[in-house]
């Protein structure tokens, strides 16, 4: 396992005496730990994620200030402290700063996050999802998930994300990785049928493991793509976990038969009603043989969602993130390793859990290998793959994108039963993403955080560089 230097140690021991004042006086003294973050963020790293707090902690009737104190008044103490100190110290204050040094020191993308599935095995079978195509035929063993962990920390990764499949399936070897890297935070995109008294009661006394509970609206929606009994299974799972005070969220694919409820006020008001302090939106993207392109959202749709999710974030207590319509804020698409990537049950290295091509394998490469092989450097290079936040996937918005990333690198395609071209799968988001460009265009031209909206006027010498990577310098 890799040594802290002397440096974050000091850093880490600083910032526990600062959690246990914290504690004492939540209210009063939750404010105060932004100015001690702001001391020791010496590369400047939290700098824009501290200034858009400050104004929160400092409104007590603000939505966000309800949801920070509700991890004081919900969540069991134990739960509460190792999520601030494997996310927050080590995963940003410690992490972010080892992972910006290696990309610079290796020209590479270095990622925030890891997912991977520990299983292709699942209990259920829903409607469009790729997963149920592999069988139970796929595993990545114990030894070869902590070796991934291992390498991953030595990166400065200390966040790592479990799907399939169903990941548990796998749950004692899950709750074995808890224990043997207690300084990371593991959360699991779960269907939640598994969630039992006995398994809550291990996540209790690990402590790092926090569920994303899918579900796709209320009981008829839920059930029509997952299964009869589905939705009353989630029900259950989710109150053995607020009864014991367990940090748990949502996982939400919202499709062209679900957005408006998935969108609705009554919804997001639900969901913070179950008890789920976050919200992870996904659109529905045409993956594999099985897949359903009629599923597939409306440009209109996209639109319901994109300015659906930015209202209830101004009034609502729940983080909510959708990880297409969100493009603006981490400057375009987050995969091939510029935040996460995929490792699937077989052990290949993808860029992204929806991209299902790869030239890389856990069995032959390193993970640092790996981020420098051709379809990873790729995404390195080339993004963002638009100068409009808006359209940031290379699938989904940019389907050329993908099949000449694929092309050039020479990746294959990682489905084991029907393997698919790039430009098989491009050619089912084509149509999607010419009817999204002139909205997203439309929605790009109001975005504050649109270079122009910022005083940039496009003469700058260097403002073509930095758009192209996704920055902006003002004239």
């Amino acid at each position: 396992m890799p040594e802290k230097t002397i440096r974050e140690n000091v850093k880490t021991f600083a910032l526990n005496r600062v959690l246990s004042y914290v504690d004492s006086d939540p209210e009063t003294n939750v404010p105060k730990l932004l100015d001690w973050l702001e001391r020791h963020d010496t590369s400047h790293t939290l700098e824009s994620q501290i200034a858009a707090v400050r104004p929160v902690l400092e409104d007590r009737d603000n939505n966000w200030n309800r949801l920070i104190r509700s991890f004081w008044t919900e969540i069991d103490d134990g739960v509460r402290r190792k999520l601030l100190e494997t996310v927050f110290i080590n995963g940003s204050l410690i992490g972010l700063e080892r992972e910006k040094k290696l990309a610079a020191e290796h020209g590479c993308n270095v990622p925030w996050a890891i997912l991977m599935d520990p299983t292709s095995a699942c209990n259920l079978h829903c409607t469009g999802c790729w997963a149920a195509e592999y069988g139970h035929r796929l595993n990545m063993s114990y030894e070869t998930l902590d070796d991934i962990i291992r390498q991953g920390r030595e990166l400065g990764v200390y966040v790592y994300i479990y799907s399939g499949g169903e990941p548990l399936v796998r749950k004692n070897d899950l709750i074995r990785l808890c224990e043997a890297h207690p300084d990371c935070a593991f959360l699991a995109f779960t269907n939640g049928t598994l969630i039992d008294e006995a398994f809550a009661d291990e996540m209790l006394r690990v402590k790092n493991f926090t569920p994303a509970i899918s579900i796709e609206g209320f009981e008829d929606a839920t059930d029509d793509r997952r299964g009869h009994g589905t939705f009353e299974a989630v029900m259950r799972a989710m109150k053995i976990l607020r009864e014991r005070r367990l940090l748990f969220g949502v996982s939400c694919c919202y499709t062209s038969r679900n957005t408006e409820v998935i969108g609705s006020e009554a919804y997001i008001d639900a969901l913070i009603g179950w008890g789920a302090k976050f919200a992870w939106f996904f659109t529905y993207m045409p993956v594999g043989k099985d897949a359903v392109p009629e599923l597939m959202v409306t440009p209109e749709q996209r639109e319901f969602m994109y300015h659906q999710l930015r209202a209830f974030r101004q009034t609502k207590p729940l983080f909510t993130l959708d990880f297409w319509n969100d493009g603006e804020y981490p400057r375009g698409c987050i995969a091939g390793g510029k935040h996460y990537l995929h490792i699937n049950a077989n052990g290949d290295i993808e860029p992204c859990a929806f991209v299902h091509y790869s030239d890389s394998s856990v069995y032959h490469k390193t993970l640092l290998e790996a981020l420098k092989s051709p379809l990873f450097m790729a995404y390195h290079d080339n993004q963002p793959f638009n100068g409009n936040m808006l359209r940031p996937c290379p699938v989904l918005d940019n389907p050329d994108r993908i099949v000449e990333m694929v092309g050039r690198s020479g990746a294959h395609s990682t489905d084991m039963i029907a393997p698919e071209e790039a430009s098989e799968y491009a050619a089912k988001c084509r149509t999607r993403a010419g009817e999204w460009q002139p909205v997203a265009e439309r929605l790009w031209a109001q975005s504050p955080n649109n270079p122009a909206n910022q005083g940039c006027t496009g003469s700058c010498a260097a403002c073509a560089a930095c758009v192209a990577q996704g920055e902006h310098t003002k004239p």
